[in-house]
C-alpha cells in the first residue's frame, strides 16, 4: 500500500508509516497536482494546509484513509470521505496541553502588554507607564466549549483565582461541577465575562458566534481569546469592537483566511491586539505526538480495525473503548461466518448482548458484526465508516437487544440473522480468557473453534467414519488439518464438524466432501485476520 503525506508531518509519524507501507512526502503541492497524483494512493497524511475537497476525493479512487495530525478537519469535506467509505481519522488529544498552554499565554500577553512592551525595549526605549495592565485574579472568564482543550484552560485559570463560566450544551451538569466551572446559557457568558475564550470545534452554529450582535451583549472592556477555529470570530466585527473601545483587547491565533497578509488581516497597527500564527499546537511535544498518534490511526484504518480517533463515525469514550475493544474481532468474525450460514439475502439482523456488554454502549461492535457480514459479498471495501449505510442500503433490519439473564457464558455475543426466506441462523461467540475470540453456537448446534483462517462447517448424520472419510479426502488432496472440532444438538442424530484447514480448497474436492453420504452440507469460510 502506498501513503501520501501532503504537509509537514513530524519525521517520527512518517518513519512509523513506513515500517508499514510505501511513503512519498510531497509538500505544498497546487492543487491541480495533488489532482493527478492522488489517484496511487491508499492513504493521506495532511495537517491544514491541504484542502481535501469533493475534487479531491472523486480523483483519489484507492483512498481508504485520510489522516490529520492534528484536531481540526476543517480543511477535510468529511460527508464526501464518508460517502466513499473514506476513513477520516484525527489526533484529538496529542496537542490539547499544547494548545491549552497557548491560550493562556496569549491572555497574559494580551493583559499585560507584553508583545508591545518587548518592542518598546527593543526600540531603545524605556516606557513603564505606557503598558499598564490589570490582574487575572477575581476576573471573570467565560470558556465556550469544555472539551478537550477548553477543559485544560479552566482547569488552569482556576488555579490563576478567576471566576470560571462555561457555554457547551454537548457536556452534562456533572461533568462542569467536576471541572469546578459553573455552567451557563451563551447570552449569561456574553454578559458576565471580564474575558471570553471559546474552544470549539466549526460547525454551522459556531461560525462567527462571536459577531456583532454578540459583541453588543458583551461588558464594556471585554477581552477576547480565539486560539481554536478562525471562522468562530467575525473579524471584521471584532476588528470594529477593538476600534470603538467595546472590546479592551483581543488575542488571535487563528484565522479565516490563513496565511495573513497585509491585505487580509483587519487588526493591523492595533495596539490592544495580541497576534500570532497558528501556533497553539506549535510545540516539539505536541506536534511528535500528532504524527504518532495519527500514523498509528492510518495503520489501524488500513488494517482493517475500528479507529477510536475517526472522526466520521460516533466517538468511542475511553471508558467505552475499555470494555468493548477487545470483542471488535469476535463480534466481526460472527459476520463472517453468519453470512456463509445465510447462503441467500439477509432480511433482519438481531445483535444480543449480555453479561458486561448489556451494560455499556455496544453500536460499534454492531457496526464491526455488519463489516464482517457484508465484506464477504461486497466488491466494495466494508469498514467501519460505511458498514451501516451499506446495511441499509440493502434493506437490512438491524436491531439492537441488552440480555441481562444468566447464560451458559458470563459475557456473549447471539446473532439471529434472517433471511428472505425466512429462514433463521443463529451464531454465538465470545471470549476465552478475555482475549481469544471463539464460536460456542451455530444453529442448534454447540460447537468451539477460533474463527481464523479457512473452516470447513460440516452438518451431518452422527454415524461412524463420518470425520475418518472427511480426513481421508483432505489428505489425499494435500490439504493440511489444523483442528477439527465436533459439536452436537440436544437432538440426537445430527452433528457439526468445524475443520480449521490451513489453505483454500479447490471445488472438486469440496464436490467430494458433499458427495459423503451422511454430510448434510458444506461451506468454506475464510476469516481474515
Amino acid at each position: 500500500m502506498r501513503i501520501l503525506v501532503s504537509d509537514d508531518v513530524n519525521e517520527q509519524g512518517v518513519a512509523l508509516l513506513r515500517e508499514h507501507y510505501d511513503v512519498d512526502v510531497k509538500t505544498n503541492m497546487p492543487p491541480e497536482e495533488l489532482l493527478k497524483c492522488i489517484g496511487e494512493y491508499d492513504g493521506l497524511v495532511t495537517r491544514s494546509q491541504t484542502q481535501v475537497t469533493q475534487e479531491v476525493i472523486d480523483a483519489a479512487t484507492n483512498l481508504k484513509v485520510i489522516g490529520r495530525a492534528g484536531v481540526g478537519v476543517d480543511n477535510i469535506n468529511i460527508p464526501a470521505a464518508t460517502a466513499r467509505g473514506i476513513v477520516v481519522v484525527n489526533a484529538p488529544d496529542s496537542n490539547t496541553v499544547a494548545a491549552a498552554e497557548h491560550t493562556i499565554g496569549m491572555m497574559l500577553a494580551m493583559t499585560r502588554h507584553i508583545p508591545q512592551a518587548h518592542q518598546s525595549i527593543q526600540e531603545g526605549k524605556w516606557d513603564r507607564k505606557s503598558f499598564t495592565g490589570i490582574q487575572l485574579q477575581g476576573k471573570t472568564v467565560g470558556i465556550i466549549g469544555i472539551g478537550h482543550v477548553g477543559g485544560r484552560v479552566a482547569k488552569r485559570l482556576e488555579a490563576m483565582e478567576m471566576t470560571v463560566l462555561a457555554y457547551d450544551p454537548y457536556v452534562t451538569e456533572e461533568y462542569a461541577k467536576n471541572l469546578g466551572v459553573e455552567q451557563v446559557d451563551f447570552d449569561t457568558l456574553l454578559t458576565r465575562s471580564d474575558y471570553i475564550t471559546i474552544h470549539t470545534p466549526l460547525t454551522k452554529e459556531t461560525r462567527d458566534m462571536i459577531n456583532a450582535e454578540s459583541i453588543a451583549k458583551m461588558k464594556d472592556g471585554v477581552r477576547l481569546v480565539n486560539c481554536a477555529r478562525g471562522e468562530c470570530f467575525d473579524v471584521n466585527a471584532v476588528a470594529e469592537g477593538l476600534k470603538s473601545g467595546k472590546i479592551a483587547g483581543a488575542a488571535i491565533d487563528v484565522y479565516p483566511d490563513e496565511p495573513l497578509t497585509k491585505d487580509n488581516n483587519p487588526f493591523l497597527g492595533m495596539f490592544n491586539v495580541v497576534q500570532t500564527a497558528h501556533l497553539g499546537a506549535s510545540t516539539i511535544e505536541a506536534q511528535v505526538g500528532v504524527a504518532v498518534d495519527v500514523a498509528y490511526g492510518v495503520i489501524d484504518a488500513l488494517d482493517g480495525k475500528p479507529v477510536m480517533t475517526a472522526v466520521n463515525m460516533a466517538p468511542i469514550p475511553k471508558n467505552v473503548a475499555a470494555i468493548i475493544q477487545p470483542y471488535f474481532a469476535l463480534a466481526d468474525h460472527l459476520g463472517t461466518v453468519g453470512i456463509y450460514l445465510a447462503n441467500g439475502p439477509v432480511k433482519e439482523v438481531e445483535v444480543e448482548y449480555s453479561g458486561e456488554l448489556s451494560e455499556t454502549e455496544t453500536q460499534h461492535l454492531t457496526t464491526a458484526f455488519l463489516k464482517g457480514l457484508l465484506n464477504p459479498i461486497l466488491q466494495d471495501s466494508v469498514n467501519y465508516v460505511n458498514a451501516p449505510g451499506l446495511a441499509k442500503k440493502r434493506d437490512i433490519s438491524v436491531k439492537e437487544i441488552k440480555s441481562h439473564k444468566a447464560g451458559y457464558y458470563s459475557t456473549a455475543i447471539t446473532a439471529t440473522i434472517t433471511t428472505s426466506n425466512g429462514q433463521k441462523h443463529v451464531i454465538a461467540g465470545t471470549l476465552f480468557d478475555g482475549k481469544e475470540p471463539k464460536i460456542v453456537q451455530i444453529d442448534e448446534f454447540r460447537i468451539d473453534f477460533t474463527p481464523e483462517g479457512y473452516l470447513l462447517l460440516v452438518p451431518h448424520i452422527d454415524q461412524p467414519n463420518m470425520i475418518g472419510q472427511m480426513a481421508t479426502i483432505l489428505g489425499k488432496a494435500g490439504i493440511n488439518i489444523n483442528g477439527m472440532q465436533v459439536g452436537k444438538t440436544t437432538q440426537s442424530g445430527t452433528n457439526i464438524m468445524a475443520i480449521a484447514v490451513g489453505d483454500d480448497i479447490p471445488n472438486d474436492i469440496m464436490l467430494q466432501l458433499s458427495g459423503i453420504e451422511g454430510i448434510l452440507d458444506v461451506k468454506l469460510i475464510h476469516c481474515e485476520g
